[in-house]
């Protein structure tokens, strides 16, 4: 049976108080819209419609793909308007599921439980009976069928005590739906088009009216303001923190934890306060994870500890760290780092498009930056990779067990032989031999009785 999903996205979001359009918001580092168009992304539907209005140039800029339609809502005059643009777009026949922008953390298995219930022959209501309803739709029934749905604005005194409420998303035949808006009207408090009032039209038709009950609220809470904003990322980020947990994770504090992307986790993982994961994080075995640590697109292995204040980026190109790593505190990790086993990285060195091989050591203040590195060479403070020169990049090779000084620049392009000395304070713009010890700096020079210049007074 053909299924059609049309996501409503046009609201302006007024409340948000942001130029930037309300379903643009981000929960845990995607937009609200996004997060609805990856869940609903295995439900098989025919077509995904994206009702768009405010903002509309950005909304569909910013969430487009192959799969993704735009219809727009110009202007925005209620729910069922919004639907009245996309009929054109459907067909006589299967279900249209019907969903929320703005409404990101709505389950994939409640979206399948709709369309299942649908059919292509009910019309299904997603609700949810809260302590206080005000301000949403009531179910108002007859025994147990669903009669109407009656806007809180509209509604009498008595409709006002139901707590059964209507969560904005539903499923329906689509040819019997295309009939439904087409008959709207807006005699109404607001002087708009209610997706709603298609109820009233299902029962007198005959056609069944029924419910599908979430208990979960964190799933259909909508937002509209900044405060539901982050009272929505803190629930998201809870949830997240406990299948962690259930998983066998070691969260010092789940409150103080966020997960902006795909954690994955070995056995024995400890995580400590105040971290942050974007993009695909991998972490095997073992790993420790300090605290107040930035941790973007990378993989570490097992054993590797990452001390407190790390920041690691890999970007598009990711960063991979080896078993028994040691970084941080304070160290940066930028794309294309590629660290082997037991590198030590301290504090203040970032590391750029560099490979350390095993036992690597760069423990302060330093910079490598499209390196490759070899074993077990000990990088001293304060050195660099000298890899641009204006215009170009370049390589920098250090062989094997190679001993740099502190405070040297390695002007690349340029090789350091296996088992090579670079003496501390040197200028390295010459290749340098296997074995070799290499000083490039000025001459020192004593001058006996020399005074220091003083202030005049």
């Amino acid at each position: 049976m053909t299924l059609n999903l049309v996501i409503m996205a046009a609201g302006k979001g007024t409340r948000m108080k942001s130029t930037l359009p309300k379903v643009l918001h981000k929960l845990a580092g995607r937009p609200l819209l996004r997060h609805v168009l990856d869940t609903t992304a295995e439900l098989g539907a025919a077509q995904r419609l994206v009702i768009t209005g405010h903002g509309a140039e950005q909304v569909e800029a910013a969430v487009a793909g192959p799969d993704i339609g735009f219809v727009r809502q110009m202007p925005q005059l209620g729910t069922g308007h919004a639907i009245q643009q996309v009929v054109p777009h459907l067909p006589d026949s299967g279900s249209t599921l019907i969903l929320n922008g703005d409404t990101p953390l709505i389950s994939a298995a409640t979206t399948r439980q709709l369309v299942e219930a649908c059919a292509g022959e009910k019309l299904v209501l997603l609700t949810i009976e809260y302590s206080d309803p005000s301000g949403y739709g009531r179910i108002v029934r007859e025994g147990e069928k669903v009669k109407a749905i009656v806007e809180h604005k509209d509604a009498t005194p008595e409709q006002r005590q139901i707590r059964e409420c209507y969560t904005g998303m539903m499923a329906a035949p689509t040819a019997a739906l295309k009939r439904w808006v087409g008959a709207l009207t807006n005699d109404n408090v607001q002087g708009e088009y209610y997706l709603t009032d298609i109820v009233a039209m299902a029962v007198a038709e005959g056609v069944p009216v029924v419910s599908v009950k979430t208990g979960s609220e964190t799933e259909v809470l909508g937002v509209n303001s900044p405060l539901q904003l982050a009272d929505l990322e803190r629930r998201f980020q809870h949830l997240q923190a406990g299948a962690l947990l259930e998983a066998g994770v070691r969260l010092a504090d789940p409150a103080r934890f966020d997960l902006r992307g795909s954690l994955s986790c070995g056995q024995d993982v400890e995580i400590d306060v105040n971290c942050v994961f974007e993009g695909q994080v991998v972490l095997g075995d073992g790993v420790r994870i300090g605290a107040n640590c930035v941790i973007r697109n990378a993989r570490i292995a097992a054993g590797a500890r990452i001390h407190e204040f790390t920041h690691i980026d890999g970007e598009t190109q990711g960063v991979t760290v080896g078993e028994g790593a040691l970084i941080g505190p304070f160290a940066r990790l930028r794309p294309g780092a590629e660290l082997g086993a037991e590198v030590h990285i301290g504090n203040f060195v970032e590391v750029k498009n560099s490979t350390l091989a095993k036992g690597a050591k760069a423990n302060h203040l330093a910079y490598l930056g499209d390196a490759t590195v070899g074993e077990r060479v000990n990088y001293g403070a304060g050195s660099i990779t000298a890899n641009y020169d204006g215009a170009n990049k370049h390589r920098t090779v250090i062989g094997a067990d190679v001993h740099v000084g502190s405070n040297c620049v390695l002007v690349a392009p340029v090789e350091i032989g296996a088992g090579a000395t670079i003496g501390g304070g040197s200028t390295i713009t010459k290749p340098v031999a296997a074995g070799e010890l290499a000083v490039a700096r000025g001459k020192q020079v004593g001058i006996a009785g020399w005074t220091r210049p003083s202030k005049k007074r």
